[in-house]
């Protein structure tokens, strides 16, 4: 396993589980809604027949989840690819001793979803879109945020081929379930989908989070002056064309009791990547897997990121990666600092105040 260099930030790691008590049917809740939440009139109803409890006790344990910041929102997903925003993971090497104030410049545009201070020279790694539309393009935004860093370098690493993108914590079951491997599936489209002014509308007026009520859909449906069943039918239909992946719940990590994220980075050869790379996003604990360019002195061209209550669970997940495929040149880089982590909004103004004030800077 290749040894990382540089300064080595302290993992954080939360003892002790969740940051409030949970019990069994809570964490079942959170499977059920991270992964089973339907496209509904009532879709609490249906995940509290899957519970087996009342809609009214789902309702509430849910409100609640979401009071004491466990889960994040709840919130459809619509993909970016899909929807022609160029996106990018980039890597910069910022200050080592004042990170936070690269962070919040790279925070402050629209487009920057996930942002972590990582153990590595290349210590800042964030996620960036910019619109179809966008003046800067993805190049010239990246360019900007480096002059107001002063990052030393940033490297691009862009998405060649998507094998896996699924945020979903195993909140019931143990490491063991973690470091399965499920059926492999076929790497996802990466082009963009067509699509029209009425499903922007549609975007606009469901994103972001929705109310904990029983119905979720009423509102939006209104002010589109739909019925509810027609706008359900409608993102159905997205959801068809891929323009929108699920509605789920989005969890706080660390508070819901996984402390550690590691990203698992392989030495695959060219050759096999289409091969194992459907067999590295199997593994339950998987949430990304990505296959992404390499650099000289970057050999790593299939990124996997784990997801554990612990950086022993996380090196368990990556360990089972290392057995299932036999590749073992690898290396881990553990986040100490989430700086930003969000759902990105669409069609909005955001982008293009950023692109006024700063393409001159």
């Amino acid at each position: 396993m290749a040894a990382l260099s540089g300064a080595q930030p302290k993992v954080r790691a939360r003892k002790g589980g969740a940051a409030i008590a949970l019990d069994e049917l809570d964490r079942r809740l959170l499977n059920l809604m991270q992964s089973r939440f339907p496209l509904r009139p009532r879709p609490y109803a249906a995940v509290a027949a899957e519970a087996e409890i009342s809609e009214d006790e789902t309702l509430a344990r849910v409100e609640r989840l979401v009071r004491e910041r466990i889960i994040r929102e709840v919130t459809p997903i619509y993909d970016t690819r899909a929807l022609g925003y160029q996106s990018m993971l980039v890597a910069a090497k910022v200050d080592a001793e004042h990170p936070q104030r690269a962070a919040a410049i790279v925070n402050s545009h629209p487009g920057v979803s996930h942002n972590y201070l990582r153990t590595h020279d290349f210590n800042l790694w964030f996620t960036v879109a910019v619109e179809p539309d966008s003046a800067l393009g993805l190049d010239g935004t990246l360019e900007v945020l480096q002059r107001l860093t002063g990052a030393e370098s940033i490297r691009q690493l862009p998405t060649l081929k998507l094998f896996k993108i699924r945020m979903d914590l195993e909140m019931e079951k143990g490491t063991a379930a973690l470091a399965a491997a499920a059926q492999a599936v076929e790497p996802a489209e990466l082009e963009p989908q067509p699509y029209d002014d009425f499903d922007v509308a549609v975007i606009r007026a469901t994103q972001g989070h929705q109310p904990i009520v029983a119905e979720p859909y009423a509102e939006p449906a209104a002010r589109l002056g739909l019925p509810v069943d027609r706008l359900l039918e409608h993102l159905e239909g997205m959801r068809e064309r891929r323009l929108l992946r699920r509605v789920a719940a989005i969890l706080f990590h660390r508070r819901a009791g996984f402390s550690a994220n590691g990203m698992g980075v392989w030495n695959v050869p060219g050759e096999r990547i289409p091969e194992l790379g459907p067999r590295m996003a199997s593994v339950r604990g998987i949430s990304h897997c990505y296959q992404r360019p390499t650099y000289p002195d970057w050999p790593y061209s299939v990124f996997t990121m784990a997801h554990g209550r612990s950086k022993e669970e996380c090196d368990a997940i990556l360990d089972s990666i290392a057995e299932l495929t036999g590749i073992e040149e690898r290396a881990t880089l553990y986040s100490s600092t989430e700086y930003k982590k969000v759902r990105l909004l669409y069609f909005t103004d955001d982008y293009r105040r950023w692109e006024a004030e700063h393409a001159s800077a």
